[in-house]
């Protein structure tokens, strides 16, 4: 695929870029693809949550005693058998689940785009599962931050309590680290969230990021962030951090890049500038009118390259009469 045509190549493409999200309930699953989404826009991007396949409904799960981290409260075979038909570019009938009630709504017609995202608890829990996405992230927010984006979310959005949230945390831990942790060794990316080391509270809503991943095998261009230190010197009034280190996790050798603080715009458009020249996918201006960019954000745009260059060099081949990748 040339990059000059990249979007109207996927647009023509007959074939779908599935993307799988994985990570606990409340991780900021759904943050970390904002970027690529807004860059793609919705004519060509759809998405679900695979919470809409739990088998049972909150009280169904109260009175059994389960949790929705733990396989069994959750219909995974409709899930496998779903992924397979929208990769291959198939209407499914998808469930739908309300976080509001607790409770299931009807089914409603669900056909997919030329790019399919899906975030979940489970979404790589099996080998059928895994072959069936094109590229796949893990978000792994240290503890200290799940819990708060979860308290936030769960008590300002869907009613809960303080309490009750606390207590469902506490909960959930054994199934987490039993059936959804594992999951990052099967991932291409991993971001990992720690409180910043300039926002410790995390008052100011600030957060350090590392995306780990392995070295690119193919690459179109090194997508370079200018470090004009004449600039940051002057220019820049808040403290940031960028560092990398190798590591190794699951027997992979990987590199992690790391952000913290806030960034000047002009640093961060530089990178949308580059993302621009290599795909051809028109202006991506995510920050028009600020001044600086968080860390956070910082790396959503670092991830959509990373996805971006993934599909550039994705080779498919016709299996069962569905466009899969050639591994």
């Amino acid at each position: 695929m040339e990059t000059g045509n990249f979007r109207e190549g996927i647009r023509t493409s007959a074939c779908i870029y599935t993307i799988g999200v994985a990570g606990d309930s409340g991780s900021g699953k759904t943050t970390f693809t904002q970027a690529f989404r807004a860059i793609f826009g919705p004519d060509l991007v759809c998405s679900f949550s695979m919470d809409d396949y739990h088998l049972l409904d909150r009280d169904g799960r109260a009175e059994c005693g389960i949790t929705p981290l733990h396989p069994d409260a959750n219909n995974l075979s409709l899930f496998e058998e779903h992924l397979g038909l929208l990769k291959g570019g198939q209407t499914i009938m998808k469930p739908s689940y309300n976080h509001t009630t607790g409770t299931f709504d009807p089914p409603a017609p669900f056909t997919p785009k030329k790019i399919v995202i899906v975030e979940g608890l489970h979404p790589f829990s099996t080998e059928n599962m895994r072959r069936y996405f094109d590229f796949t992230c893990y978000v792994d927010p240290d503890d200290a931050v799940k819990y708060a984006w979860k308290i936030a979310r769960d008590v300002g959005d869907r009613g809960y309590s303080p309490e009750q949230v606390s207590a469902e945390i506490n909960a959930r831990k054994p199934d987490y680290e039993a059936y959804v942790a594992p999951q990052k060794q099967y991932a291409d990316a991993i971001l990992r969230i720690t409180p910043s080391v300039f926002d410790p509270s995390g008052e100011r809503g600030i957060y350090a990021v590392s995306l780990l991943q392995e070295r690119f095998e193919k690459t179109v261009k090194n997508i370079v962030i200018p470090l004009d230190l004449f600039a940051m010197t002057s220019l820049a009034e808040r403290d940031f951090l960028i560092a990398f280190q190798s590591e190794e996790l699951y027997g992979r050798e990987m590199g992690a890049v790391h952000f913290d603080g806030d960034f000047r715009i002009e640093v961060i458009r530089r990178l949308e500038e580059a993302v621009e020249e290599e795909t051809g996918v028109g202006q991506v201006s995510l920050y028009a009118g600020r001044e600086y960019v968080s860390a956070t954000e910082a790396m959503e745009l670092i991830l959509a390259w990373r996805i971006i260059n993934r599909r550039i060099f994705m080779e498919y081949r016709m299996q069962d009469g569905v466009c899969m990748p050639v591994q």
